[in-house]
């Protein structure tokens, strides 16, 4: 009889087990921008910034994805992120590999499966620094949740900022 009841036990833990996975991750995912970059940490050296990607409030080791939006000498320009993993779960690293030069934006997803993303928009200032950053959200009853971001209004915010920095100039 004890045999069969801690058969029963075992068998409903590891169904407990196999489902718990499966209702951990409901919700969105979410994204935040880490400045400055810890120096002393080897695996951050030489990082622009750090991209935490978040399950409510832990971190995960979603794939962040990315790009770089610009305007160089009035010609549009598009440009492939790359990060790397660094010492600390759901933290990535990105160097810079845009051109100093023109008016950018970087477009920064934390990506929990298809079309389940949260997006951080960092705008760049005339001097390559990072002058704003925004997660785009929307409400969803009573939850606060991530929004998509389209292309086209990433396009009509970096030409407005590209135009007014060329009248300031």
């Amino acid at each position: 009889m004890q045999t069969r009841i801690r058969s029963l036990a075992l068998a409903a833990l590891a169904a407990a087990a196999l489902v718990a996975p499966a209702f951990a991750l409901k919700g969105p995912p979410w994204i935040s921008i880490e400045l400055p970059v810890n120096p002393y940490d080897r695996s951050m050296q030489g990082a622009f910034l750090l991209v935490h990607a978040f399950h409510h409030g832990t971190a995960m080791g979603y794939i962040v994805s990315g790009t770089a939006e610009g305007i160089v000498g009035g010609e549009r320009r598009s440009l492939q992120l790359e990060f790397t993993e660094t010492s600390r779960e759901g933290v990535h690293a990105l160097k810079r590999t845009w051109p100093r030069e023109g008016t950018w934006t970087l477009v920064i997803k934390a990506n929990q499966g298809p079309d389940d993303a949260a997006t951080a928009v960092v705008d760049l200032g005339p001097e390559g620094d990072v002058a704003a950053i925004r997660v785009p959200t929307m409400q969803r009853g009573s939850w606060t949740v991530p929004a998509p971001v389209s292309l086209s209004d990433i396009d009509a915010a970096l030409r407005s900022r590209a135009a007014t920095l060329a009248r300031r100039s």
